[in-house]
């Protein structure tokens, strides 16, 4: 079944470097951006424990991190749009 994504999801999606076809399923996509999030946060708290970034500064880049991957957090029913 072919999938038509919104427009903006498009271009979000593509900031990341992700661009599925129509035939690729909403929850894949979703599966692998959210993936992309979760190693962001572990290189991110790799480095606090590093000392690469101030404790102060931390809440203030994972807030950062959230707005970069906001697209997690939209529904998938959100993703695509009906074919006309």
């Amino acid at each position: 079944m072919a999938v038509r994504y919104h427009p903006l999801v498009q271009e979000a999606l593509a900031r990341h470097g992700v661009r599925p076809t129509p035939s690729t399923r909403p929850e894949i996509v979703h599966e692998f951006v959210n993936d992309l999030y979760r190693y962001e946060l572990r290189r991110l708290r790799g480095r606090l424990v590093r000392g690469e970034v101030a404790r102060s500064d931390y809440a203030g880049l994972v807030v950062d991190l959230r707005r970069k991957y906001m697209l997690v957090s939209v529904p998938l029913r959100h993703w695509t749009v009906p074919e006309p």
